[in-house]
This record gives C-alpha cells, sequence and structure tokens, in this order.
C-alpha cells in the first residue's frame, strides 16, 4: 500500500511542478508585457513621477550613501562574483553538479535576456550617472533582474538546504528584502524610472521560474531513474 501512493505521489510530483510553473511564469509575462505596452504608449509617466516625487521626499545624505552601496549589491560585477563564489562552494564543497550548472544559467541567461529587451525597448534613462552603472537604456531595469535571479536562486537552494527552518526562514526574508531595497535604489539615485524596475523583476522572476523548474524537474527524473 505504501509503496503504491509512493507511486502516486511519484507520477503526480511532475504534473503539479508543471502546472505550478506554467501559471506562475504566464503570470510573470503577462505581467511584463502589460508595463511594456504602457511603456510604448507612455503611459506609466504619471505613475513613475508619483513614485520618484514620494521618493524624492524622504531623500537625506544617509540615505543617499545608504541606497548608494545597496546599488552595488546589484550590480554586474557583485553578482558574478557572487555567482562564482556560491557555484565554486556547490560544486566542490556540497558536490551538487546540477544545482551549480543552473545557478550560472539562471544568472547568465538573465544577463543575455537584459541586453536583449534592453535594445527591444530603447528606453532612455531619467538620468546618465556612470559612478552607479547607470548608463546605456533603461527599459527594463538590469540591478532589478539581475538580483532578483540571483538573489531568488539562493533562497531556492535555502530551502532546499537543511538548515534550520528558522534559518530558511530569516536569510530567504533577508535576501527577499535585498533585491526589493536594490530595486528600490535604482528609482531613489535616478538611474531607473520605477516601472523599469517592476519590469526587470517581473522578467527575473519569468525566467528564474523556468530554470528552477527545468531543475526539478531534471532531477526527478535523475531520482527516479527515468529516461
Amino acid at each position: 500500500m505504501n509503496t503504491n501512493n509512493k507511486e502516486i505521489k511519484s507520477s503526480i510530483f511532475p504534473i503539479i511542478l508543471l502546472i505550478i510553473g506554467f501559471i506562475l511564469s504566464g503570470l510573470m509575462f503577462l505581467g511584463f508585457i502589460e508595463i511594456a505596452e504602457e511603456v510604448i504608449e507612455t503611459e506609466v509617466q504619471n505613475f513613475d513621477s508619483n513614485i520618484i516625487s514620494f521618493l524624492n521626499e524622504y531623500s537625506s545624505s544617509f540615505l543617499d550613501q545608504f541606497f548608494k552601496v545597496i546599488t552595488e549589491l546589484g550590480s554586474v560585477w557583485f553578482l558574478t562574483a557572487g555567482t562564482l563564489i556560491v557555484s565554486l562552494i556547490l560544486f566542490f564543497k556540497e558536490k551538487k553538479k546540477l544545482d551549480t550548472l543552473f545557478l550560472i544559467i539562471t544568472v547568465a541567461g538573465s544577463g543575455v535576456l537584459i541586453k536583449a529587451l534592453k535594445n527591444i525597448f530603447k528606453r532612455e534613462r531619467p538620468s546618465i550617472i556612470p559612478n552607479i552603472d547607470a548608463v546605456g537604456f533603461s527599459f527594463p531595469s538590469g540591478h532589478a533582474m539581475g538580483s532578483i535571479t540571483f538573489y531568488g536562486f539562493l533562497i531556492y537552494l535555502i530551502i532546499k538546504s537543511k538548515f534550520s527552518k528558522l534559518i530558511k526562514w530569516l536569510l530567504s526574508i533577508i535576501l527577499a528584502l535585498l533585491f526589493i531595497l536594490i530595486g528600490m535604489s535604482r528609482v531613489y539615485l535616478g538611474a531607473h524610472f520605477p516601472s523599469d524596475v517592476i519590469a526587470g523583476q517581473l522578467s527575473g522572476l519569468f525566467w528564474m521560474i523556468i530554470t528552477i523548474v527545468t531543475l526539478e524537474w531534471i532531477k526527478w527524473h535523475n531520482k527516479n531513474n527515468i529516461r
């Protein structure tokens, strides 16, 4: 009886995984498309300006320095270094080759995707600030997309780890707050419009969900010795 239950659960898992992955990625895709259409039709100007005005009301020298530090945590050099370090730990210490491969695919793939999207929409930035990596096109935000794919994948690894539930919750909340703050920093520092950041986060989630679902699918196949 127990064997039959295990077989049923094993056969249901990939179906549930695909359904959830399809729904979530579909929602992220639709959200991105909606924002992209509004950007093309310049219907997000009021939304963007209201958010920017709100953040400007609370500007201070402390927040200037705080967000300059936070924004670096979503920069290309930092995410590249972070990916390399985590990959080395996963590969050599944890012996998790698949996790290592898909971490690299997730982060590197987001970099390729963001460049393609920027060149498609070619939206100009609110301001060009080279010292905070605010050059090139604005939509969608590379910092937002890169940080949500990297830190989001870390949350996935933490959830799958052997840490206690308390540690998993604490680390996951900290990382989630971090990529939210990185997005805020881009708007506060004048590097992006709010719609750029939201679009970057949605496209990042879309890509990350696809890679994680694919990784879980492969793990399920390997675990059950399915070709």
